[in-house]
């Protein structure tokens, strides 16, 4: 169990069948929705909220929650944030695998890495921020089937960005397992995040 902060500092038909057939028989109890062997991999190469480059190799072992979202959301994001949070604070951290939350912001235009730190921070010390440039997002949110995009700024610079509401979970050997949805409970949640980490 790696200390906790640590990041805060430092196709064929037949094989598709089968695919399906193996996401409904080990992913079809989950109290959310289960996606095993519907999505891919993670993978990613980011900047984390200390400023250091960031990829999945460093989450390895931890159970990881993916978030697609920007610090100057109004409503989606502190929702789901604080959601999570509540969700963590039911799972035993001490059981199983350490369980961490990536917020992955697609706003690098004023997302930095302390501003970052300090969004992620007033939530949960398991939510670690992280960001690139917007091409490197556009690979990763089309790597899990997802998009954003930019709203036209008003006559402040003030602009709205379009981004996922869902959070994709995988295990510690970096497999997809479960999507949370806005509709998905917080005990939902927490109980998929048990399951998921062995807690």
């Amino acid at each position: 169990m790696r200390e906790r902060k640590f990041f805060k500092r430092s196709l064929q038909a037949f094989p598709l069948a089968l695919t399906l057939f193996l996401a409904g028989c080990i992913g079809g109890d989950y109290a959310t929705k289960g996606v095993y062997g519907l999505l891919p991999d993670l993978k990613f190469d980011l900047v984390s909220e200390t400023g250091e480059r960031i990829t999945e190799a460093d989450l390895k072992g931890s159970t990881v929650v993916v978030f697609f979202g920007f610090t100057h959301c109004p409503d989606v994001c502190p929702t789901a944030m604080a959601r999570l949070a509540a969700a963590l604070d039911r799972v035993d951290q001490s059981i199983g695998e350490e369980v961490n939350v990536l917020f992955v912001s697609v706003d690098p235009g004023r997302d930095s890495p302390e501003i970052l730190g300090r969004y992620t921070d007033f939530f949960s010390e398991y939510i670690i921020g992280a960001t690139a440039t917007e091409p490197e997002l556009r690979e990763m949110t089309k790597r899990y089937r997802a998009t954003f995009g930019f709203d036209a700024p008003d006559q402040f610079g003030n602009y709205n960005v379009s981004h996922p509401s869902a959070m994709y979970v995988f295990d510690g050997s970096s497999r997809a397992r479960a999507i949370f949805r806005p509709a998905d409970t917080i005990t939902d949640m927490a109980e998929d995040l048990r399951r998921i980490s062995g807690g």
